[in-house]
């Protein structure tokens, strides 16, 4: 499978369209949000219908990559979830939609309206035999709360020291300029994020694709959690961003290599192919 674990400098488009067929294990797309946001270009220029258009383009590419068994997690803002969920619900089943609080502090504002701080994540599937790994995503319960549960009717439970399942509210702060994992991207997702996302719905060895890589994090977390990727990023300033991400984790100086260590991951030797690489036909 020469194809895996590369990190390509093309247009999403280009690249989906000669990924082979029931390849994919997991997608997990972070597409321009249609905000008019500043990418290096005007990928996240287009207008209202021009931009929810060119979200199924690249969507009906997609669906035939995926697996029977797959998943596909889509971020997107209140604006335009509505339209690409309703979509989506035609092609595959919604399993979850996902809110994202980004935990942004209480200063300021709209005095109009009230303030945004959440991101949608769509969570759709294939079919009913999808993968999914609950017990690798498990919150351990704290010591207080394991104590006050010490009742005969709770001894013995498996939850109870494996930990309860994630809710579909996600508490996570968005990454600022003094978090380490910060890279210079405008809407960089925390690695917590999409290391659950890749736990739970991709088994180990899969295969991953980012359409929309940004500064890496899914690559990130695919290097450190034993799983394979296919990613796309068209801006070469991103791109370089990612290789250098790479690099980091390979030679063990990113911040984050200790965490896979200490979780007995094997970081593997990946490569990092420019943009020269073609795909088997």
């Amino acid at each position: 499978m020469d194809w895996i674990d590369k990190v390509l400098n093309i247009d999403a488009l280009e690249g989906i369209r000669q990924i082979p067929d029931n390849s994919i294990d997991l997608v997990i797309a972070d597409p321009p949000y249609g905000l008019g946001k500043d990418y290096g270009n005007d990928s996240d220029k287009k207008k209202a219908t021009e931009f929810l258009k060119w979200m199924e383009t690249w969507l009906l590419l997609i669906l035939p990559k995926i697996k029977q068994t797959g998943s596909l997690y889509i971020f997107a803002t209140w604006r335009y979830s509505p339209e690409i969920f309703v979509f989506l619900k035609s092609q595959m089943t919604m399993v979850n939609e996902i809110i994202w609080d980004r935990k942004v502090p209480s200063m300021g504002g709209s005095t109009r309206k009230y303030s945004s701080v959440h991101d949608t994540i769509g969570f759709f599937v294939k079919s009913k035999d999808y993968y999914f790994d609950i017990d690798s995503i498990r919150i351990p319960y704290d010591e207080e709360t394991k104590k006050a549960r010490t009742r005969s009717i709770f001894v013995g439970k498996k939850w109870l020291e494996v930990g309860y399942n994630p809710k579909d509210v996600w508490l996570v702060s968005r990454l600022h300029k003094i978090h380490s994992e910060r890279e210079e991207h405008p809407t960089q997702k925390p690695l917590e994020i999409i290391e659950r996302m890749v736990k739970a719905s991709c088994p180990e060895g899969g295969v991953v694709l980012d359409p929309f890589a940004g500064s890496g994090t899914a690559v990130a977390a695919c290097i450190l959690n034993n799983r394979n990727y296919m990613t796309f990023e068209l801006n070469p300033d991103y791109y370089k961003i990612i290789l250098d991400r790479i690099e980091r984790i390979r030679n063990g100086h990113y911040d984050i290599a200790p965490i896979a260590k200490r979780n007995g991951s094997q970081i593997k030797k990946m490569r990092t192919d420019s943009e020269q690489f073609s795909f088997p036909m």
